[in-house]
């Protein structure tokens, strides 16, 4: 075996390549999937599920935004089985296309004054689309990425995979801004809210011209050489990697906080049943600041569990944004602006940072190259399709006028973030497994002092 430093220049750009098209092709993905979500917030209650009642309107346009999760453990099962048998590379440019294409048909769907109720159908259809390609995004460009980078900085160069999905978010919200802001409501229910959804042709073209450039892992590459790629990774992913992939599915429960500050947490403050009057283009800086503040602080977090390991930032992250999830809807309750602003940037753009930056490096450390994307993406997507269900249940256990709306859906994701902080702590620490010299089928954490004899012993 050769030293690892003859090919160190190489490695380095070919890291640093992964990492740019993970980061970019992640911030055009999502930024399709949040469209969406704003929408189903700010939007579609009125033009796609119009009701006497109120509450009937924004759960049944809630319900839509976790349709979309219905759809991703399905997705996860074909995408990841496609990652796992036909390259990382592949899986990536699938789920680009289908994404970019389901949005742009969103744009296009007539509201239900047009066409009844087969509008709301159509969308429910777009949305299961959306659902089954991004299923297989951030299981896929985790991987890449982390396959690619050096041992011992995994965790930071895995970490700008979630920093893009960060990024889209960050866009989607601002592309909504100027048009909600200086466009007449009426203009913007009646089209203006389709210019983001037909924007996506340009997500589309740049995915492709993006992702079409990325060089397959080495490590995937050298399991197709040797014959070792599953025929079936997903029987196989259960048998060795079980109990993890349990674990996966409990941590990604922390999806809650992302859906308490956008989801339930624009329908709260922006939705005239709700009493609470926050206009339409200040909340949206919310997010949108939020995000920004997590950008930069994301790298940063997956660097630091380089360190210190990776369970540290992911237990401390899920207590300490849940506790403020109380802080947060209060401010909110409160009609206070500034406050939820702030509340917003220390529970999702700073405490939260502790989990998102880590995971796209501890996920996929944790199971075999071999059943890697399709261990990873089932077990996320699993975790995720739950908490994205929340949504429409918190605006039927806290609706329009209920009392103590903050304390009742603080307390469930109080609740549901120390499920993620406990299946963290009993999940073993993967920040010092070297994926390439270690045996990609071992997943035997060995001390730092071990493993640099060993590659001596091997140079």
């Amino acid at each position: 075996m050769s030293s690892a430093t003859e090919h160190e220049p190489r490695g380095t750009h070919q890291s640093r390549r992964a990492a740019a098209s993970g980061w970019i092709g992640s911030a055009l993905e999502y930024y399709d999937f949040f469209i969406y979500a704003t929408a189903a917030a700010l939007v579609f209650p009125q033009i796609f599920f119009p009701s006497e009642n109120p509450t009937v309107a924004i759960v049944a346009s809630l319900a839509t935004y976790g349709v979309g999760y219905v759809a991703r453990p399905i997705g996860a099962f074909v995408l990841g089985h496609w990652g796992d048998t036909h390259g990382r590379k592949n899986v990536l440019l699938l789920c680009m296309f289908l994404m970019g294409l389901s949005t742009m048909a969103v744009g296009l769907v007539p509201t239900y004054g047009q066409i009844g109720i087969l509008a709301p159908v159509l969308l429910v259809v777009l949305r299961l689309i959306q659902g089954f390609a991004v299923a297989g995004e951030i299981s896929g460009a985790s991987s890449m990425i982390l396959e690619h980078a050096p041992f011992g900085r995994r965790g930071f160069f895995a970490s700008f995979s979630l920093q893009g999905v960060q990024a889209g978010q960050i866009l989607a919200a601002a592309v909504f801004l100027p048009l909600a802001h200086y466009m007449s409501h009426d203009a913007f229910m009646a089209w203006g809210w389709r210019i983001p959804f037909l924007a996506s042709v340009v997500v589309v073209i740049a995915g492709f011209i993006i992702r079409r450039e990325v060089q397959e892992t080495p490590a995937f590459a050298e399991e197709s050489s040797q014959g070792a790629v599953p025929s079936a990774p997903i029987v196989q992913a259960f048998k060795l990697s079980g109990p993890d992939m349990l674990r996966v599915v409990c941590m990604s429960l922390m999806n809650v906080i992302p859906v308490v500050a956008t989801i339930f947490g624009g329908a709260y403050a922006v939705q005239k049943a709700y009493g609470i009057g926050f206009a339409a283009d200040v909340y949206l800086w919310i997010p949108v600041v939020g995000n920004i503040l997590a950008v930069l602080i994301i790298p940063y977090v997956g660097s630091l569990s380089d360190r210190i390991g990776r369970r540290p930032p992911i237990v401390i992250g899920a207590l300490a944004s849940g506790l403020l999830s109380f802080a947060y809807l209060y401010a909110i309750s409160i009609h206070n602006v500034p406050l939820a602003i702030v509340m917003s940037l220390l529970m999702w753009g700073v405490v939260y940072q502790g989990y998102n930056a880590v995971f796209p490096s501890f996920y996929p450390e944790l199971f075999q190259t071999r059943v890697r994307v399709t261990a990873m993406a089932i077990s996320q997507n699993v975790g995720t399709t739950i908490t994205a269900l929340l949504p429409a249940l918190f605006a039927i256990v806290a609706p329009p006028g209920s009392q103590n709306i903050p304390l009742t859906v603080g307390a469930i994701t109080f609740g549901i973030t120390v499920i993620a902080a406990v299946a963290a702590l009993t999940a073993r620490e993967t920040h010092r497994i070297h994926l390439n010299d270690l045996g990609r089928r071992d997943a035997v954490p060995v001390p730092r002092q071990d493993y640099d004899r060993m590659r001596a012993a091997a140079a």
